[in-house]
């Protein structure tokens, strides 16, 4: 869509005012709210024990997602794409839940999702002062670096030791704040229901961002604790009514990432170099895994959730790439920019670097070796499925024997028991397509680094990239979680000494891709984030808190109205009904993606077809707040952030609540689905009780 003239006009007036934020603009941490704001504009602004009460019953997934706790016996409502690497996992041959579904009929058939971690943030402590008391004048950027990273270490520490939870230390405003988030822990997270993903991704890639939309993308969950249901300390009413056109809404999530207050030399390297190969990078997996797919109905089902993966990725940075081409968007980024330079350039007592020029700098390092560092230390130190593992295992190892304070973050104490619970999870792996995906990791890297690189020389050997990842593969005993554990326990030795050729490719692996990754936090982050802080300073004085900071997959609350907005030339209503569904079904003859699944047909007459079934609305939200509870100003539950529309993906780096729109389903809708479609009466009444 091509944006219309007054909106256009809106965007540059919003970022050329770096000062004032938009009227809905803001992922804010939950203890800065713009409470003056949400007074006068809205006659309303939610007191501490309302939001004590939102943020205890909001989790993160921390594979990725959002949700909240709907229930006092810990049910738990996310987006069937935020549970869908549980329901693959617990899905065969035989029965494929991510295709036909899943329902458990009593709380003992509830199915264990192995791997999964669900936190709630329980406390908040500003530790400013001691991570950036620990960075003295005289260090180099390198030792900075160290020094915050240490210091970040031994608060992590102390905290998890003194409360047995989850502790991360959180940078804010690019480097200006430190907070120490505390989170509850829950391991044992079992699935109660899910839709059939052709019903929840009605309209498959096609409708994807885009809206109207008629999707059922949920999936309901149900943390235990001590092999009980676990008791939350807080959980969100199902609202009696929905939300109307103009109503206030919350949305408590975890956006991802941001990048609204980086520099223009980081935003165009964005749109020179990183997006563009990412991008690059997608479309060859995708194709890789489309392939593979292809060839049975079987390795279609394997590759299901890494092709639904990866489509939806490529989607949205396809948007992303598209915000950061607009050049008067650009321009007025940079019109912004100035502006700060000034107040900096006013504000300072002696001469020195300038701190943009610093970070375009180190920008310009990493543009350079940014293939590398993505490839080795990002694409296979990471890698799906057994070679990730592998590289886990072998890190474990080395790092272990380090103090605390110096490991890699993945590794310090407070993170282990995290990493220990994904390492050892009992989820399926199949060879064929591990190997599928590992021979076309190794042959990219090959493309992009070239057969002079060590990768080629060290790595591969003269081998072809399918002879490496076949003899890993099919010679690894990574498959069985025991001896995973065993050479965790083994040690630096037993690591040393193991002869699977998965644990081998690791070893050779792992040398480049930590010389690239000191290369980027040395060189790069550490001198970035130096001079950011000094650049936080100057926006601090000039503008304070009355900014938010940039997404960081923390809890966030946004807010907004329910509103239709503008779109060809006509206005897109902002809320469809079940009347729509089987209306855009009928269009297109029930033909994929926009088929109904049979019980969804044979229901039709059963339901009040006039429910509202999804909604928009203006908050801000990001890639991370899919699952997002969306919150009344009763503090009830209204419905669940699942997408945002086509021109939100401009969101990463600029907002504007004249198109852009967050996508959800409405608690009416979903309750209509549960009771008359899938006969879940139990399930009902447990979310909304009568």
């Amino acid at each position: 869509m091509n944006a219309a003239p007054i909106r256009r006009t809106a965007l540059l007036a919003v970022l050329a005012l770096p000062a004032l934020a938009a009227a809905d603009e803001g992922m804010w941490t939950f203890d800065n709210l713009p409470l003056k704001l949400l007074r006068e504009k809205y006659g309303f602004a939610p007191g501490k024990e309302w939001l004590d009460r939102v943020r205890l019953a909001s989790v993160r997934f921390n594979d990725g997602g959002s949700g909240s706790f709907v229930s006092p016996d810990g049910l738990m409502i996310t987006n069937h794409h935020v549970g869908l690497g549980c329901i693959q996992n617990i899905s065969t041959e035989e029965r494929d839940y991510v295709a036909g579904g899943f329902m458990a009929a009593a709380r003992d058939q509830e199915a264990a999702c192995p791997g999964y971690e669900v936190n709630v943030l329980v406390a908040m402590e500003d530790v400013t002062a001691r991570v950036l008391g620990a960075v003295k004048p005289a260090m180099t950027d390198k030792q900075a670096g160290e020094a915050r990273k240490a210091a970040t270490a031994r608060i992590e520490k102390e905290c998890a030791d003194r409360t047995g939870q989850r502790c991360d230390v959180i940078p804010l405003y690019q480097g200006g704040e430190y907070q120490l988030y505390t989170y509850k822990k829950y391991t044992d997270v079992r699935l109660v229901f899910a839709p059939e993903q052709q019903t929840a991704f009605f309209g498959g890639d096609d409708d994807n961002f885009t809206f109207p939309r008629h999707d059922l993308d949920i999936c309901i969950m149900r943390a235990y604790e001590n092999g009980a249901p676990a008791r939350p300390a807080a959980y969100l009413p199902w609202a009696v009514r929905g939300a109307a056109d103009g109503d206030l809404l919350f949305v408590s999530g975890n956006p991802g990432s941001t990048s609204r207050l980086e520099t223009v030399a980081q935003l165009e390297s964005e749109r020179r170099v990183i997006q563009p190969k990412i991008l690059r990078s997608l479309k060859r997996r995708i194709g890789t895994l489309k392939a593979y797919a292809a060839k049975s109905p079987e390795n279609e089902r394997r590759a299901k959730e890494y092709i639904f993966s990866y489509a939806n990725s490529i989607k949205a940075r396809e948007g992303m790439l598209k915000a950061l081409q607009d050049p008067k968007a650009m321009a007025a980024k940079a019109a912004a920019e100035k502006d700060l330079r000034g107040r900096y350039a006013a504000g300072r007592a002696a001469a020195g670097t300038d701190p943009w020029e610093t970070i375009a700098a180190a920008q310009r390092r990493f543009d350079a070796r940014f293939s590398e560092y993505r490839m080795i230390e990002l694409g296979l130190m990471h890698a799906p499925r057994l070679l990730g593992i592998a590289a886990d295992i072998v890190r474990y190892a080395a790092e272990k024997e380090k103090p605390n304070d110096v490991r890699l973050e993945e590794f310090r104490d407070s993170n282990l028991e995290s990493l220990e619970n994904e390492l050892y999870s009992p989820a399926p792996i199949y060879d064929d397509l591990d190997e599928v995906m590992l021979a076309d990791r190794l042959k990219e890297t090959q493309a992009e680094l070239g057969p002079t690189h060590p990768f080629t020389k060290t790595v591969l050997g003269g081998r072809t990239p399918e002879e490496v990842a076949h003899e890993a593969v099919s010679g690894t005993k990574l498959k069985d979680v025991a001896a995973r554990k065993a050479l965790v326990q083994g040690g630096r030795a037993a690591v040393a000494a193991s002869t699977d050729p998965m644990i081998v490719l690791a070893r050779k692996i792992d040398p480049l891709a930590r010389q690239v990754r000191s290369f980027k936090e040395d060189e790069v982050d550490a001198v970035q984030k130096r001079a950011g802080e000094r650049i936080a300073q100057s926006r601090w004085k000039a503008f304070g808190r009355t900014l938010s900071p940039d997404a960081t997959f923390t809890l966030r609350l946004a807010f907004g109205v329910v509103k239709p907005f503008p779109a060809e030339g006509t206005m897109v209503p902002a809320r469809t009904t079940f009347h729509g569904l089987y209306d855009r079904s009928a269009s297109f003859g029930n033909q994929p993606p926009w088929n109904l699944m049979p019980r969804w047909v044979e229901h039709e007459k059963d339901l009040e077809l006039k429910t509202p079934f999804n909604f928009v609305c203006t908050a801000d939200i990001i890639g991370g707040n899919s699952g997002s509870p969306v919150i009344d100003k009763d503090g009830a539950f209204v419905g669940i952030i699942f997408d945002g529309n086509i021109e939100s993906l401009a969101s990463d780096y600029y907002y504007t609540d004249e198109v852009a729109r967050a996508v959800a389903v409405d608690a009416r809708g979903i309750v209509e689905a549960l009771r008359k479609v899938y006969g879940a009466a139990a399930l009902v009444q447990e979310l909304a009780p009568r």
